[in-house]
């Protein structure tokens, strides 16, 4: 194991190099894939930063910049962290505002909130855009709400238009003409 992998030695071959790299790139998918699913899709900063720090450490295995074994298991360590501060987020409120953030409300009634989208350094022609891609919504003044997520994505909800209706007396006796207009 000692030869194949070219541990305890300065320097490695490329065969080294190469079977390292299948046993780091088996070990990192079994890690991945005992983790959550959110590896594979839109994250949060809080695993985002796993992500990071994951592939830098797992990378220092494959190029001999670290012991073997002692990275990999770094490596399942990093993962427990990042199980245990989740665990501890679904739990407390707080905690989750405090690790992976709080969405933040863009838009109400149909009314920008110029505040908050100039603290996520967002302009109008962002929110506009996001709008149209995620929402199908075209103007701002027909939403409801819409936030910024945690992960990053805008959602919004569409503002819905109570129908306009006109009554007409034709005359005394005569039966109500009631037209519905939706908007």
């Amino acid at each position: 194991m000692d030869a194949l992998l070219g541990l305890g030695r300065d320097s490695i071959t490329v065969w080294q190099m190469l079977m390292r790299t299948v046993v780091v790139y088996i070990t990192a998918l079994v890690v991945v894939r005992l983790g959550e699913k959110r590896f594979f899709g839109k994250s949060t900063a809080f695993d985002l930063v796993l992500s990071i720090i994951l592939g830098s450490v797992i990378s220092r295995a494959i190029n001999g910049g670290a012991p073997f074994f002692p990275t990999l298991v770094a490596s399942l360590a990093l993962v427990g962290i990042h199980w245990a501060l989740a665990a501890l987020a679904f739990h407390s409120d707080t905690f989750g505002a405090l690790v992976k953030g709080q969405a933040r409300v863009l838009i109400r009634d149909g009314e920008v909130n110029w505040d908050e989208l100039h603290s996520a350094h967002l302009s109008e022609q962002d929110l506009r855009s996001a709008l149209r891609v995620q929402s199908q919504i075209q103007d701002p003044e027909r939403v409801q709400i819409a936030r910024l997520e945690r992960s990053g994505d805008i959602s919004a909800i569409e503002a819905r238009r109570e129908p306009c209706v006109i009554e007409y007396d034709v005359d005394e006796g005569v039966k109500t003409i009631r037209l519905e207009i939706q908007g």
